[in-house]
Parts: structure tokens; sequence; C-alpha cells
């Protein structure tokens, strides 16, 4: 939760690419990020695996207008509008770009390869058809953000209640991760976005790194198996509004475009 998706990544770059904010060579440089390589197959019109950059440019040429992101977990098909196929390799990456204007999406499938000490991430993204239909239970940025805010207070109340504190060096170290990344500036949605989705998705990364904290920490001084669920049931529904509210921001361009 303290990282962004690549999911996100992609369509929020590939959206700045699409209104011309950004090259295609820095869209596809933010994207890769730390990764060795990133390439797309299935592509229409390509016969194997091609680069991000020239992925990009064919489904703009075939017109795409814009990315979605869809971060599904079981029981919870957040984003996704079918068919069966590309919702069961979504679900299976927890997360896919589902592109507006074609009826095509994408899921990561990411792999470590080379010799041990020398490990590097290759991520393939498989191109797949969709269904064009409203993605399933995304909520508008001022839902996200209610909703952020409530379950932030609402879990705070609860996990201060049974002493799972955010100390020890598993938090600390949490806590200097999640500084570090907001002090590398505020473009993890790319250019083109309102002001309100950078709000609600760091919102949503505060509110990860409680769940962080709180998962890491093991039990906490929630000893007795009631305190233990307590604990659970808290962090469950909080995880999922901070998953709602991520798409809510990666999506808000597409939202707003739509929207004139």
């Amino acid at each position: 939760m303290l990282s962004e998706p690549r999911s996100g990544l992609l369509a929020a770059w590939g959206n700045a690419l699409l209104a011309g904010l950004v090259s295609p060579d820095d869209a596809a440089l933010a994207i890769v990020g730390e990764d060795a390589v990133h390439r797309v197959e299935g592509l229409p019109g390509e016969a194997g695996p091609v680069g991000l950059t020239l992925a990009l440019g064919r489904l703009r040429g075939l017109g795409a207008t814009g990315f979605r992101v869809a971060l599904p977990v079981p029981g919870h098909p957040l984003g996704l509008s079918g068919p069966p196929e590309f919702n069961a390799r979504a679900l299976e990456s927890e997360e896919a770009v589902i592109a507006s204007g074609v009826p095509y999406g994408l899921v990561p499938e990411v792999r470590e390869v080379g010799p041990a000490g020398d490990l590097h991430v290759e991520v393939v993204w498989r191109c797949l058809p969709v269904r064009e239909a409203p993605p399933a239970d995304v909520p508008s940025l001022s839902e996200a953000e209610r909703e952020l805010a409530e379950a932030l207070r609402d879990a705070t109340a609860v996990l201060s209640r049974l002493d799972v504190a955010g100390s020890g060096p598993v938090a600390e170290a949490a806590v200097d991760a999640y500084r570090a990344r907001a002090e590398r500036g505020r473009e993890v949605l790319a250019p083109g976005y309102p002001p309100r989705a950078v709000r609600v998705l760091e919102l949503a990364q505060r509110v990860g790194l409680l769940i962080s904290v709180a998962y890491e920490n093991g039990h906490g001084g929630a000893v007795s198996a009631s305190e233990i669920a307590a604990r659970a049931d808290a962090l469950r529904p909080v995880e999922r509004v901070a998953r709602r509210a991520q798409v809510a921001a990666y999506n808000a361009y597409v939202e707003s475009r739509e929207r004139g």
C-alpha cells in the first residue's frame, strides 16, 4: 500500500502522454521506474512483445482516450467490468489497467530474473479484450476523501485501544519509507491530474502506512483472541476504503475528461 501499484503508474503517465503533457520516452521511464524492463504482449497488430513506448502509441492510434486502474481482490472486483477471462487475470495480479475508447485492458505479470545476488524485475503486460461498461465500485474523489477520513479516524481509535502502536524498528522503518517517498515530490499522478486527486492519493498512502505498521508489528498489545479479531475487523474495511480511494485518484483524469 505504501508504494504505487504498477497499474497506477501506467495509467497516470499514460494519461499524461495522451494529453500531450509528457513525451513518450518520459512516460515510459516513469512507468518502468526501478524495474529492468516492461513489455506488452497481445497488442493488436503486433506478432510479439513490444516496448512501452510503441505500445502506448499503438493504443492511442487505435483510439484510446484514457486509462483507468482496477485493484481487485477476492470478493471485491474493484474497477473491473469483465469479461470473466480478463477479470480472472486481473484478480490474480490484483491490479490492471483498462483503456477508455478501445475495448482493451492490460494486466501485469511480474517476475524476477537473473542469477542469485543479481536479480532484476521484468514486467510483461498482457493486452486482453475488456467489456466496455462502468467499472465496479469506484467512488468519486469526494466520496473517497470522506470515506478515508472516517476510516482513518475509526481505525486509529480501535488500534489505539488495542495498543497496536506505531513503535519499534519495523514501524520506524515504515514511517521513514513513507517520509522518503513524500520528499521525492508529488508527481505520482503525473501532470494533468487535479490537486484533489493528489490529496486523496496521499491520504490513501497515509492510511496504508497505518495498516502496514499495524500488520508488521505482529499483534501489538492485542493478546487475546477477541482483541486480535477486533484488530482484524478494524483493519479490513480500512484496506477496502484505501484501495477504493487509490482507484478514484488514478481514475480522476478520465472521469474529469468524460465530464467535459
